[in-house]
């Protein structure tokens, strides 16, 4: 098989110098982009460990992936615009543009006002902080656990397992109920039901061997009573908090014969 050429090789460097000095600068670009943030991530790690001795609270942890998504987004742009530099009809172009910065600067404010409404919402979001990651948080009627907050969206948990993915904007500008901002732990309750006539004290006897669960009557009408129990769970165990005081206070009932059948 014949050697490349030197002089032809050399040619098609010289002939396409603008294209691998872009492609390299891309690549370079995403790579470090890749590099600085996991070496953000190992920080905030080192940080949480040496400072509580445990994983970043919700607290550090919601501004860290903003810093580290604002970061990661400016490499980008950088980068991406020192590769279109390679190019001479861009620098041309590029050059004209800025040469009317007033006409640039409203074509791109209209285009991105929304985009960067979201961006700016999210970094107030991230500083004054009336969401975490980890809340447990009710939105226009739709609870969930807040699972991240990026620069533009929020994505929260809903109880069924889908991801309501909100805009930033719209949560800097609605009311939201954050059930978990000042206490972690959030109040489960579930009901069950005896027979119309039955002896509720001695069931409230019966299910009230857990001191830390309250039992009460909560109404009684022609279709029986019903109990309450009232207890505190972290918000992302509340499911399996509910599913056992269900369980639980069921068999007892039953145990004791005064199972209605009814639980909710």
């Amino acid at each position: 098989m014949p050697a490349t050429d030197p002089i032809t090789f050399a040619s098609f460097l010289s002939d396409h110098d603008d294209q691998i000095t872009a492609g390299a600068t891309v690549i370079f670009t995403f790579v470090l982009a890749e590099v600085v943030d996991k070496a953000l991530i190992r920080r905030g790690r080192k940080l949480g460990e040496a400072v509580a001795g445990r994983e970043l609270s919700a607290v550090a942890d919601t501004r860290l992936r903003l810093v580290r998504r604002l970061i990661f987004a400016t490499i980008i742009v950088i980068g991406l615009a020192l590769a279109l530099a390679q190019f001479p009809a861009v620098k041309r172009v590029a050059t004209g543009v800025l040469a009317s910065s007033a006409v640039l600067g409203l074509v791109v404010g209209f285009a991105a006002r929304q985009t960067l409404a979201n961006a700016i919402a999210g970094i107030l979001l991230a500083i004054t902080q009336p969401i975490r990651i980890g809340d447990l948080v009710t939105f226009e009627e739709h609870t969930g656990e807040v699972e991240d907050v990026r620069l533009t969206y929020t994505y929260i948990r809903l109880e069924d397992g889908r991801r309501l993915i909100v805009p930033n904007e719209r949560l800097a500008q609605s009311s939201i109920a954050n059930h978990t901002v000042v206490d972690p732990q959030v109040q489960v309750e579930v009901s069950v039901w005896l027979e119309p006539g039955a002896d509720a004290t001695r069931a409230l006897d019966v299910l009230a061997e857990d001191p830390e669960v309250d039992v009460r009557v909560a109404e009684v009408d022609k279709e029986g009573i019903r109990l309450t129990l009232t207890t505190g769970a972290l918000a992302c165990e509340r499911g399996g908090v509910a599913a056992r005081l269900r369980k639980e206070s069921l068999q007892r009932l039953r145990e004791a014969s005064l199972s209605f059948g009814g639980s909710g």
